[in-house]
């Protein structure tokens, strides 16, 4: 089902830049204003220029930071500072991270996976997207003609035969790239070229479906840009005229064509000695996206929650919504300390009550599905399709509405939930936390719903617990919720229902690294 292919990936000229963490940073949607400035900072050559420029006074059409982008991007191609690999690759990746004081090491493979349209079934979202962010991205890669962050995309390999086949290429020989960033991460990377062992890489992702996990936006905005340049090869076609090959802005060069004044192909260009078919050097590098593939099963996977801060809503009395709530959901107040040294015994009251979940939530791999704690004679059972439903898994949220005022919610009426959850969507999409919050609290006593939520206006997505707090005591925020982890199971099973859960359900942790390998269109 899925199409993935070596690429000819762009990486830091060692020759030039000898510290990677200099120039690498975390995905450009988790980078404020400040971050941004910090990493311009850092190096003349970091990845920020490229991937999330500072947009400057007197900005014009012709002069912005898409164009500033583009124009980065081509002279360090001629400086060198960016180059290809002799030939095209597979990468293995290795993260290594500590969570809840334990360290994990997470791998995947990037490579470039052939575009799909989700109707087909091969490549599944799980959740919704908002189309100024795709504007933005979308603008970037028609002045850049890249990829300068991989989509993290999930499949589903039990017997770990895409593991153990890269694994049994590199052997014990010392990774390419081995660097720590900022945070503590390490980072390690393994170029493979070996004809043989793409062949059976292609071939054991062949049959797989394959999840996105983080980057819906630049998935989509992938597919836009195919679009639009299938139609200008169309018009080009019908008007008879030579394709152009100018830069960044022109169609894909042809294998082994230079583009620009820089001695570099496009990352689809050639074929590895012994690569089968499904490297397509008679395709176009757009019809491709590159991807960080991560197995379901592999025992670095982790998910953390994703929480919401609420603003802008008019006369919201919090003694007047948690009445409200007590009709639906059972209310216990938790008086938060001073010093908010109480606060981790919060959340740790608030994953007690969303017990029953699915066993091992966050991190792991995939366990089967198992009842902690079971109020009733039901059974949870394995996944089981599109009315497939967790009857006793209960759905527990945390309240902050400031002054120190904490609840736990407890939603209490799970068994009929079917009957107050929007009709038309499947038991598995109803029973999600994300959903239950959404429309029984956020959308009914909030008011927050359809256009409104998707103008972004009135809900912004945190990791951060304790900064939660803090924006709301500061007034910027009138009100945060907390949720516990989205399982991995839950996000696959509404994928393959077809379905999408709401915009940032899940938070796969830790982010991927920007600036380790760009795929050129």
């Amino acid at each position: 089902m899925a199409t993935v292919i070596p690429i000819k990936g762009l990486r830091y000229n060692p020759a030039l830049i000898s510290s990677l963490n200099e120039v690498v940073t975390p995905p450009y949607d988790v980078i404020d204003t400040a971050a941004q400035e910090k990493y311009y900072k850092c190096n003349p050559y970091n990845i920020i220029r490229l991937e999330y420029g500072k947009n400057l006074p007197g900005d014009s059409e012709s002069c912005n930071r898409y164009t500033r982008a583009a124009a980065d991007f081509n002279t360090w191609l001629e400086n060198r500072v960016l180059t290809p690999e002799a030939r095209p690759a597979l990468y293995l990746y290795e993260q290594e991270f500590t969570v809840g004081r334990e360290r994990k090491v997470r791998s995947g493979l990037i490579c470039g996976v052939k575009l799909e349209p989700y109707e087909k079934g091969v490549i599944l979202p799980h959740e919704e997207t908002i189309p100024k962010h795709k504007a933005d991205r979308l603008e970037l890669m028609r002045a850049c003609r890249a990829n300068f962050s991989p989509i993290f995309s999930l499949y589903e390999d039990r017997e770990k035969k895409v593991d153990t086949t890269l694994r049994e290429a590199v052997g014990g020989t010392a990774p390419d790239v081995d660097f720590t960033d900022e945070s503590g991460e390490s980072h390690r990377l393994w170029v493979i070229t070996d004809g043989e062992i793409i062949n059976k890489v292609q071939q054991a992702m062949a049959g797989m479906r394959i999840f996105i996990a983080d980057g819906h936006h630049r998935y989509e905005t992938a597919l836009n840009f195919q679009r639009e340049q299938a139609s200008r090869r169309k018009e080009s076609r019908e008007n008879a005229e030579p394709e152009k090959h100018t830069g960044f802005s022109g169609l894909s060069a042809p294998s082994g064509f230079a583009v620009g004044s820089a001695d570099v192909t496009n990352s689809c260009s050639d074929t590895p000695e012994n690569a089968g078919s499904r490297t397509r050097t008679e395709d176009h590098a757009h019809n491709y996206v590159m991807m960080t593939l991560v197995n379901l099963y592999d025992p670095g996977l982790v998910v953390l929650p994703t929480h919401r801060l609420v603003k802008s809503i008019r006369e919201i009395d919090p003694a007047k919504l948690v009445d409200k709530l007590k009709e639906s959901f059972k209310v216990e107040e938790f008086p938060l300390a001073p010093d908010r040294g109480n606060f981790q015994e919060f959340l740790q009251a608030l994953a007690e009550r969303g017990k029953g979940r699915l066993y091992q939530a966050a991190g792991s791999g995939i366990k089967s599905q198992k009842c902690l704690s079971t109020p009733g004679p039901e059974t949870c059972g394995e996944p089981g399709g599109r009315n497939a439903v967790n009857p006793c898994r209960p759905h527990a949220f945390g309240m902050y509405a400031g002054d120190n005022r904490l609840y736990l919610l407890t939603y209490l009426n799970n068994r009929q939930l079917d009957q107050v959850m929007p009709p038309g969507k499947s038991r598995a999409w109803q029973g999600l936390d994300v959903s239950v919050l959404h429309t029984l609290i956020i959308e009914k006593h909030l008011g927050i719903c359809g256009e409104l939520r998707a103008r972004a206006e009135h809900i912004t997505y945190t990791r951060e617990e304790e900064g939660a707090l803090a924006a709301v005591d500061s007034g910027a925020y009138q009100l945060a919720f907390f949720l516990n982890p989205t399982p991995v199971e839950e996000v696959i099973e509404v994928a393959g229902n077809g379905e999408k859960m709401p915009q940032k359900s899940t938070f796969f942790y830790p982010k991927l690294i920007t600036g380790l390998v760009v795929n050129r269109l």
